[in-house]
């Protein structure tokens, strides 16, 4: 479960960001770039029966900073590392708001701060790469406010965006991870399993949320991940 995300549908404020996604044809347009491929090694989620989490999310969350780095400056912004908050139990209040209902990890967007429990079925007692791809696709979230995507997108195209730009990240370190092709199944069914498909309709459906996930893995480079003028059918 991912961070609550800003409502409403004014696309123009987008628009003219839009650039680093989108690859307009034209002779003289360049490439879209893409991320860099970079090594991220897990380390252990336990050692020793001894939860692991915060070392495990720290050592991701580097591997972000420097990949996204590289990429947000050679389009031309300015980077900054988000604020990292670690608690051990979810708390009554978090960045001046009530703790989310529900919420695994998620991201403040007035603040830049990712929030990770360490605790919960996200990331407690698992083997896959859920935590792993759950910590991508909320600092995906900081990548949008860095470039500016994030004002006036509605829930789903904004949230599928980020499962989008986890797949590119994780698409950029796979051959470093110690996974093989059924642990990619996993993770798919694991995201499959976090879709909208009862009364919530922030995410998008589990079909969509695998779409975007794989398009991003496959590409590689965030120029896949326009949401904004994909079809309805793809962010429902």
């Amino acid at each position: 479960m991912h961070s609550p995300a800003p409502r409403g549908r004014a696309a123009f404020a987008v628009l003219a960001v839009l650039a680093f996604l989108t690859v307009v044809a034209a002779p003289a347009q360049a490439a879209a770039p893409k991320l860099g491929r970079s090594a991220c090694p897990e380390t252990p989620l336990s050692s020793g029966g001894i939860p692991r989490s915060r070392e495990y999310l720290t050592a991701v969350v580097k591997c972000l900073d420097t990949s996204w780095r590289t990429y947000v400056e050679r389009v031309g912004h300015t980077f900054r590392k988000p604020v990292v908050r670690y608690y051990d139990e979810p708390e009554r209040r978090v960045c001046g708001i009530a703790w989310p209902e529900h919420a695994a990890a998620f991201y403040c967007i007035g603040r830049n701060t990712l929030v990770f429990p360490l605790t919960g079925g996200w990331i407690e007692g698992r083997t896959d790469l859920y935590p792993f791809k759950v910590a991508a696709h909320e600092y995906g979230h900081h990548v949008q406010s860095l470039l500016g995507v994030r004002k006036g997108a509605d829930s789903r195209r904004y949230e599928l965006q980020a499962d989008c730009l986890s797949g590119v990240f994780l698409g950029s370190v796979w051959p470093s991870l110690s996974r093989t092709r059924q642990d990619w199944t996993a993770l798919l069914d694991a995201t499959r399993a976090a879709g909208d498909e009862g009364e919530e309709h922030s995410h998008g459906t589990g079909a969509n949320r695998v779409h975007w996930l794989e398009r991003g893995y496959r590409a590689v480079s965030p120029a896949a991940c326009d949401t904004w003028s994909a079809p309805a059918s793809k962010v429902s």
